[in-house]
């Protein structure tokens, strides 16, 4: 973050950004260990100049081993704001799509909000991607079985519910966790939980992503359409049913390629036009936005320029359709996000 950037009095608040800063670091070095090609380039942003904090994204620019790679960290606050119900939300959101279609894609989200009137809840997110078939779990589901054994069932029924996708009736990844509005009644137990959580899914990820590349250094060029094929599928979650995605959007549009790194490099246009007889409405109307942005190949780049576009249309959509908000993921409990920004 810059110079000029004001943080968030709130103590809690503090603490939980070194938290995210600690995750961030330490996922960025795991992944860099894997390819001694690959470095993360920090990309800066801040909400009104800093006035009201931003972000740090560290994003794979060089070596071959990603096809994306993103680790953000924010922290939002309106102190000076007395009309805002919000007070802060301090989070690391990341998305890795390795290039070998054996190593499958992960996100992970873990965030802090507090509001004006002391209250706050963590939010937690953790799921696994692969884009070929035969992917093994066990160590994963274990990493919450062990560390949070009473919230583990809650968790991937939730993430379940999220990350299912009605159109094509499958879900984006193989396994989800999910905790939404979550406060034990002690921050500092609760922090330990979410730090803890972070930290084990970083060193399983890091550990998958190697082996699988280790065992799997031929690629055939039916498991690469296979990838194009899952890449597709997640940029039409990610635009079309993500609430996270989408209310960031809405509040703002002062990081949106940041954002928006969550997409994967290349999807296939004509595969995403023949998803748009499935679409319930006004959906289709989203969707049939979306592809306007990719130009007219099938296989296309989803550069900045794209990745702007496609803002433009998501936000255009959902001000056109406010009641299309009701069509996006959920789990138990639904966050106010855009309106915590009123």
């Amino acid at each position: 973050m810059t110079d000029n950037t004001i943080y968030a009095q709130s103590e809690f608040a503090q603490k939980a950004l070194e938290l995210v800063k600690g995750l961030q670091s330490s996922l960025a070095s795991g992944l860099s260990a894997l390819d001694s090609d690959t470095t993360f380039e920090p990309i800066e942003w801040s909400r009104d100049s800093g006035q009201h904090g931003g972000g740090v994204r560290l994003a794979a620019t060089t070596g071959k081993l990603f096809n994306c790679a993103s680790v953000n960290i924010s922290q939002v606050h309106y102190d000076d704001c007395r009309e805002k119900k919000l007070g802060s939300a301090s989070a690391i959101s990341t998305i890795i799509h390795p290039n070998n279609p054996h190593a499958p894609s992960m996100h992970m989200h873990i965030s802090w909000t507090e509001m004006k009137n002391g209250q706050g809840y963590w939010r937690i997110m953790a799921d696994l991607n692969p884009s070929l078939d035969g992917c093994e779990t066990s160590g994963f589901v274990n990493i919450f079985e062990s560390i949070v054994p009473a919230l583990a069932v809650e968790g991937f029924e939730q993430g379940d519910r999220y990350f299912y996708i009605p159109a094509l009736k499958r879900h984006r990844g193989v396994s989800h966790f999910y905790l939404e509005n979550y406060n034990s009644g002690d921050f500092e137990q609760d922090s330990v939980m979410a730090q803890t959580i972070g930290e084990a899914v970083i060193q399983y990820y890091c550990a998958k992503v190697k082996a699988q590349i280790e065992q799997h250094r031929e690629i055939s060029a039916e498991d690469v359409a296979k990838q194009l094929a899952y890449h597709t599928l997640y940029f039409f979650q990610v635009l079309t049913l993500d609430r996270g995605t989408t209310s960031g959007l809405l509040v703002h549009n002062q990081n949106d390629t940041g954002i928006l790194a969550s997409l994967p490099a290349r999807v296939n246009r004509d595969l995403l036009k023949s998803w748009l007889p499935l679409m319930q409405r006004p959906q289709e109307e989203l969707l049939a936005g979306l592809i306007g942005c990719l130009g007219d190949e099938e296989v296309v780049d989803v550069d900045t320029f794209c990745k702007k576009e496609l803002c433009d249309v998501v936000r255009a959509h959902y001000q056109k359709y406010p009641e299309a908000m009701k069509l996006q993921a959920r789990g138990n409990v639904i966050p106010p996000t855009v309106n915590n920004h009123k």
